[in-house]
């Protein structure tokens, strides 16, 4: 999909990413496009999968949950549905990856306090062995990807 992407697209995206609650107008106005045009851009982004879903970002923090943590687990064996019936009951897990290496899985995590992430974890250590490490703050917060330079195509 990335070849059918030009630079219009790429800079509605960008916008979006920025503030998926803007208007079209001013999406329009802000790529240089018309309303309408604008609007079928963005129907088309979502239709082909590029856009997939708008959302709401909440501080962790201030609804609760001040410890983030990275959990890594190593997963011994190959049945993952345990696993992903867990990450489906437990909202306090923010971010699951499948990984190469060492883990298999790392896993982004808010607890409210320290002894509810020691309880998140414990439950996580069912699983194999896990390495838990704290974050003291986010350098740089979940971001979209961007058009590509021309050293990366």
């Amino acid at each position: 999909m990335t070849e059918t992407l030009d630079a219009t697209d790429w800079a509605i995206l960008t916008e979006l990413q920025r503030d998926g609650r803007v208007a079209y107008t001013e999406l329009a106005r802000r790529v240089n496009l018309s309303a309408s045009a604008t609007k079928e851009r963005v129907r088309r982004l979502e239709e082909t999968g590029v856009i997939t879903g708008y959302r709401a970002e909440v501080d962790p923090e201030r609804v609760g949950y001040g410890v983030l943590a990275v959990v890594r687990l190593k997963y011994p064996g190959t049945r993952h549905e345990p696993l992903r019936r867990l990450l489906g009951e437990r909202p306090e897990i923010l971010e699951c990856l499948r990984t190469t290496g060492d883990d298999c899985y790392v896993l982004k995590v808010a607890a409210t306090s320290m002894g509810h992430l020691e309880e998140l974890v414990d439950a996580l250590a069912d699983f194999g062995s896990t390495t838990t490490n704290l974050v003291f703050s986010r350098t740089l917060s979940l971001r979209g990807p961007s058009e590509p330079g021309p050293r990366e195509r």
